[in-house]
């Protein structure tokens, strides 16, 4: 049994297991997220005025996306999704001490295995630029550089990881805040290494690794004093044979295509775009990173709030609570991803403009970008809605479906990769281009990158329809009444948002041709006249806010 720091918890204990609505669970967890995700705005900003977008920068973002993919898989993809539920069920069923004795064991096998996976990122790290960015090869300033970033960021896997446990416990217990509030310090951290460390250190971006180190390990810190207010803050073990950690491998394992498929995508996209032109990794990254502003805010929310109820019914044997959870999650992922992709679709290049246009950034970075978070913003809809799908079959232990899907998905996104690069290379490609032979032409031609923004796209749509395929084939989902009218409600309110967007942008002036001041207010007046629009509209045909209070 691992070592419990002796504090009264028995009151704590009692009100944790009291489960409050999803509505008041996910303001919450969102609450947190949106304050983080605005600092992850600033930090896109600080570093595109510090560094620009070229080969700095994509060396940074090729070794923060290794282990940053990584993360995901442990902490916020197949390891959550199999974690949560066994959590779930040893605190409804079994003692205090046995949940104790299940967080000590998953803890110590989790912490040694990836200490092990990180000693052999940081010490295998030129094998591994080698592998995930092969292209990078032919540059060896570029490839030392991104070696030796690798090396800095790398820890940060083990770092986030065990927080993302600490996170999971918390959220088991309905306390989501905290864990949603914790990025703010890796966003913190990675401002002040691009603002004021930078010019301190010979090679500048080396700073933003480190901060990136520190802040995995400030984040883990961060959450400590939670878990021991609740009577859970033990000494990790190795537990490799426990019953529970048993269980939880045998269900994680599966999972690690079908959870992460997104991730995966966005890391072969990386091999992909290291033979395209300069400047390609980083305008995919800060797509990625526009995107994962709603996404986070309201995907990650709705799986991470979700997916703790819907352990409990399936735990209770409560398939009309498991139901009309499911339900619940379907609407309101709808009426936020809905008019969030076409926001982000119509207005891609003056956001893309009026955050990053500043210091080293160029109108043609402003072009490049907007060209992939259009494509990329696309699919948002999926992204958003296979968070809320996904963890239906994880709560009730079926790995295999999801599994199944993510794997079709990911073959699909490749191969329409390798379609949609050829297509766009096709039309736009000039005949000198081809002087030095296919591999050369792909690195003079601007613009590529938006082939795999696109393909990452379709593959989400693709991942979603194969999930809702199955889940009405399994009877576990049942919708409740109203839904035509909801979806009515929702492609008018969009329609008219979209509308009123086009018309203000005709009358905008040229977003790079402005001053910053400009920007913000001309980007304030679209995104504030939309989202009234869309309000008004919604309100207008009889929605209230009630309606997502049901349960």
């Amino acid at each position: 049994m691992g070592a419990v720091l002796p504090i009264p918890v028995q009151a704590l204990w009692s009100d944790a297991l009291k489960a409050p609505s999803l509505l008041r669970s996910l303001m919450s967890f969102s609450g947190m997220t949106f304050i983080s995700r605005l600092l992850g705005l600033a930090r896109e900003v600080a570093m595109s005025a510090a560094f620009g977008a070229g080969m700095v920068t994509d060396a940074f973002n090729i070794a923060f996306r290794i282990p940053n993919f990584l993360r995901r898989l442990f902490a916020e993809g197949s390891f959550s999704l199999a974690f949560v539920p066994v959590l779930t069920e040893v605190k409804e069923k079994q003692s205090p001490e046995a949940l104790r004795d299940v967080i000590a064991s998953t803890a110590g096998t989790l912490g040694a295995i990836l200490l092990l996976v990180t000693a052999l990122g940081v010490l295998g790290a030129d094998w591994v630029v080698h592998l995930f960015a092969s292209g990078a090869a032919d540059e060896p300033e570029k490839f030392a550089l991104t070696a030796d970033l690798l090396r800095i960021t790398f820890p940060f896997l083990l770092f986030v990881s065990l927080t993302a446990l600490a996170g999971a416990v918390l959220n088991a217990f309905h306390r989501f805040a905290l864990p949603a509030l914790a990025p703010v310090i890796l966003n913190l951290c990675w401002i002040v290494g691009a603002l004021w460390a930078a010019p301190q250190f010979d090679v500048p971006i080396l700073a933003v690794g480190w901060a990136i180190f520190a802040a995995g390990l400030l984040q883990l810190l961060f959450l400590l004093p939670a878990l021991k207010r609740l009577g859970l803050l033990v000494w990790p073990r190795w537990g490799w044979s426990h019953p529970q950690v048993k269980r939880i491998r045998q269900i994680m394992l599966p999972t690690l295509f079908g959870s992460s498929v997104a991730q995966i995508n966005l890391l072969l996209d990386t091999v992909i775009a290291s033979y395209l032109i300069t400047g390609s990794q980083t305008w995919l990254g800060q797509s990625d990173r526009l995107l994962e502003f709603p996404l986070g805010l309201f995907g990650v929310a709705l799986g991470t709030v979700i997916l703790p109820s819907l352990s409990r019914h399936h735990v209770v044997t409560d398939a009309a609570g498991f139901s009309r959870a499911l339900d619940w999650g379907l609407r309101t992922a709808l009426l936020i991803a809905m008019p969030a992709m076409l926001g982000l679709v119509v207005l891609a290049e003056p956001l893309v403009a009026t955050l990053f246009f500043h210091g080293k950034f160029t109108p043609h970075d402003v072009a490049m970008a907007s060209l992939s978070l259009s494509a990329l913003s696309f699919g948002l809809p999926a992204f958003v809605l296979v968070k809320v799908v996904a963890p239906a079959f994880y709560a009730r232990g079926d790995t295999r479906t999801p599994v199944r899907a993510g794997i079709v998905a990911m073959v699909a996104n490749m191969l329409l990769n390798l379609i949609f690069v050829a297509a766009l290379f096709a039309l736009w490609h000039k005949p000198a281009d081809l002087d030095a032979g296919w591999i050369e032409a792909l690195a003079r031609v601007p613009g590529l990158h938006m082939a795999l923004a696109l393909a990452s796209a379709l593959a989400g749509y693709l991942n979603l329809a194969q999930l809702w395929h199955a889940l009405a084939r399994a009877g576990i989902y049942r919708h409740e009444p109203g839904w035509g009218r909801h979806l009515l409600r929702i492609g008018l309110a969009s329609a008219m948002m979209a509308a009123v967007l086009l018309f203000g942008l005709r009358y905008a002036s040229t977003w790079t041709e402005i001053p910053t001041w400009q920007r913000i207010l001309q980007l304030g007046g679209l995104v504030g006249g939309g989202a009234l629009v869309y309000g008004a509209v919604l309100f207008a045909q009889g929605f209230r806010l009630r309606e997502l209070r049901a349960y």
